[in-house]
């Protein structure tokens, strides 16, 4: 597939800067793969649109406030951004500033920790070590790392939270599940519509644009994912009783197919790092429906929905969803795809 299929051009003004509100009062475009019809909504007419005895499959990951900002001992500011915990004082991280070997950060009036900061061996691979566990702090010191696309600043960070979040591990949001509120989950479980949970910690390379020519030669990041047993048996269940399985955005899509295909069965328990990479030509083995924002052009995330609903079709929604003024990206609207 050559990237220029996955290519399309967005008027600045529709990417969002801030998160609706309520969280679901945000529009949603239904495709019917099936028709290839379309219909507008409010997502929170949800519970409407989906039928008793649909699964929705969620990911419960937690966004790290992992944005840390500190000094060299010369005083020179730093940025750092922790992606992934590798030991108890251990990280691997992006670094803002120039010639940066330590950091200070200043956690209270009187306390600093010192971060030693390494090459690993890429241009964005960095470990940094500090000389004590940093994650009592960052609730604290720690700012929400949101895409560069977004330059607004949150009036409470969890706005970039979803409200079921609880495995702390994520430096990006699930951001499907940013629509969610509990008033709506109460609702969709009154109408006979379950929400189960896996967890996948998201990482920045989600938002990677694909620069080879070629969509199949990009090398996709790996993330860490889990679907425990509880999940695999509401799957069970539901397709026991002929519901749909419905992946809540891409973060829980790659988790459901990580599982299916590292375990080879439906569904597997599965707990572990994925390097699923989802292109156009793919057969999906759990995933029934998806809920899911607009995403960026030239992105491994809408390669995946290319391979889900056909890429003419995607197209065509999207360019619809254009010509609509739907808000695109992270605190966008969002599309229920059937």
């Amino acid at each position: 597939m050559l990237i220029r299929e996955l290519d399309y051009s967005l008027p600045p003004e529709l990417i969002a800067q801030t998160p609706a509100e309520p969280r679901d009062s945000c529009r949603l475009l239904v495709v019917d793969r099936a028709t290839g019809s379309t219909s507008h909504h409010l997502f929170s007419e949800l519970p409407q649109l989906l039928r008793q005895g649909d699964l929705l499959v969620a990911n419960d990951s937690r966004v790290m406030p992992a944005r840390l900002y500190g000094n060299k001992p010369t005083g020179g500011k730093v940025e750092l951004l922790l992606l992934r915990k590798l030991g108890a004082r251990q990280w691997r991280g992006l670094v803002g500033g120039r010639h940066v070997h330590e950091v200070d950060l200043r956690v209270s009036d009187a306390r600093i920790i010192r971060a030693v900061v390494e090459e690993s061996g890429g241009k964005m691979d960095w470990v940094i070590t500090f000389d004590e566990p940093i994650e009592p702090y960052l609730d604290s010191i720690g700012a929400m790392p949101l895409p560069p696309y977004i330059h607004e600043k949150l009036t409470d960070q969890a706005q970039y939270q979803t409200v079921y979040a609880r495995v702390s591990g994520s430096a990006a949001a699930p951001t499907a599940g940013l629509h969610f509120t509990p008033a709506l989950i109460e609702r969709l479980g009154q109408a006979g519509i379950d929400i189960d949970f896996v967890t996948l910690h998201v990482g920045l390379d989600t938002f990677k644009p694909i620069t080879e020519d070629v969509v199949e030669e990009h090398q996709i990041h790996s993330e860490w994912c889990e679907l425990p047993p509880e999940t695999a048996q509401a799957i069970t269940v539901c397709r026991a009783r002929r519901g749909r399985v419905v992946g809540v955005g891409t973060t829980s899509v790659r988790a459901l197919e990580s599982a299916a295909a590292a375990t080879r069965q439906i569904p597997g328990v599965f707990s572990g790092y994925t390097q699923l990479y989802i292109t156009p030509g793919y057969q999906y083995r759990l995933v029934d429906s998806i809920i899911t924002n607009f995403h960026l052009p030239r992105s491994t995330l809408l390669a995946m929905i290319g391979a889900f609903m056909g890429v003419e079709l995607m197209r065509a929604a999207y360019d619809e969803a254009i010509r609509e003024r739907y808000r695109f990206y992270s605190f966008g609207d969002a599309m229920l795809i059937l």
